[in-house]
């Protein structure tokens, strides 16, 4: 089974972000996503802790401590873009003012429920961070995570034995296996990558999928 690498599925999520959209992309993995953003697009990046208009990944040497996002990696800043005070920050994800996020996960369910900030555990750290208020705030939810944990379970379940960020919230799945996505009748296979069998897709993942209509991408 040949998965795709996190800057292939950072460049394929970037193909979906549409010219003129304001997007947060969350802490980790989905970061990746601003370095494939094409130049040519105009796409407003916003971090919750007060950056809008953020750009790749600076170069080595041209890093600047004090610019960085919400998960402490250093950033560029595009021209016109601006910084503020994260309680404005919120209330921009909270208001309805972010076309889509792009978040990891732990567990997605297959009616859309999102489980990203922590396993359960008895000694886990109670902290949600702004993902709660970007599943509800945001106008798209887009989950990119690797298809099977470590132990080879699916992420895609029947429902999250985890606890939850956000009820019924996300829209698309992008996994280094398929793109997926949520809709009233359930979890639609929209693209599977790397000649991957539908069938086999299928047999690892524990919800119904639907597999119509259906791309496959190499």
């Amino acid at each position: 089974m040949q998965k795709m690498t996190r800057d292939e599925m950072a460049r394929r999520v970037a193909r979906d972000i549409p010219e003129g959209a304001y997007v947060n992309l969350g802490i980790g993995l989905p970061t990746r996503i601003a370095n494939y953003l094409p130049a040519d697009k105009e796409i407003f990046l916003h971090s919750e802790n007060g950056l809008l208009g953020m750009g790749p990944k600076p170069a080595p040497g041209e890093e600047d401590p004090e610019l960085i996002n919400a998960g402490k990696e250093q950033v560029t800043l595009l021209k016109g873009g601006c910084f503020f005070h994260h309680g404005d920050s919120f209330a921009m994800m909270r208001g309805g003012h972010l076309d889509i996020c792009v978040l990891g996960a732990y567990q997605v369910s297959a009616c859309g429920d999102l489980a990203n900030w922590s396993t359960g555990a008895p000694d886990a750290i109670p902290a949600v961070g702004g993902a709660m208020d970007l599943a509800i705030g945001a106008r798209q939810v887009f989950v990119m995570m690797d298809h099977l944990t470590r132990d080879g379970q699916s992420k895609l379940v029947e429902s999250c034995s985890y606890p939850l960020t956000g009820v019924g919230c996300v829209s698309r799945i992008y996994t280094d296996l398929a793109v997926i996505d949520i809709t009233p009748q359930g979890p639609v296979v929209r693209e599977i990558f790397n000649g991957l069998p539908a069938q086999e897709l299928q047999r690892i993942t524990p919800v119904t999928l639907n597999f119509e209509p259906l791309a496959e991408s190499a």
